[in-house]
């Protein structure tokens, strides 16, 4: 049987994504994104969960992502789950960590000053790179000079 992994989040980056070259040359985009949850306790009281989950974006895509995003910009991330183990070299214990290897990355809310959003997608980000300009105005966007 063939296994099939997927995750879809919206939230805010936590922080700035950080762009890093591998060795062998690829680069890869890590960055958080903090997913909130309300809910009702037993006693019926609302109470707000947080959870921080690491997602990395590798090639032209992670690329874009680390151009364009920053911290609190609102964003909804699909990739597909990936744990990673490893031995911590200070105290040799082992460690593992599960992320979103990013297949498709799309900008949401008003944290961007944008009106609808961005999107980027790992199949068509070579062609999405020649799409951006290279300045994007700042502030919001009339969308009815948008002539579609």
């Amino acid at each position: 049987m063939r296994g099939f992994s997927k995750a879809i989040i919206t939230g805010n980056l936590t922080r700035d994504p950080e762009l890093r070259t591998t060795p062998n040359g690829s680069t890869v985009c890590g960055f958080s994104v903090a997913v909130n949850r309300v809910y009702r306790d037993a006693s019926g009281e609302q109470k707000e969960d947080v959870s921080f989950i690491d997602c990395s974006a590798w090639g032209k895509l992670g690329e874009m992502i680390a151009q364009y995003a920053k911290k609190g910009s609102g964003v909804l991330v699909s990739g597909r789950l990936d744990q990673r183990s490893w031995e911590d070299k200070t105290d040799g214990k082992k460690r593992s960590r599960v992320e979103i290897v990013v297949e498709d990355f799309n900008f949401t809310g008003a944290a961007n000053n944008r009106e609808g959003g961005s999107s980027f997608q790992s199949s068509d980000a070579d062609q999405a790179a020649n799409d951006i300009p290279d300045d994007i105005p700042e502030g919001e966007i009339d969308l009815s000079d948008v002539p579609f």
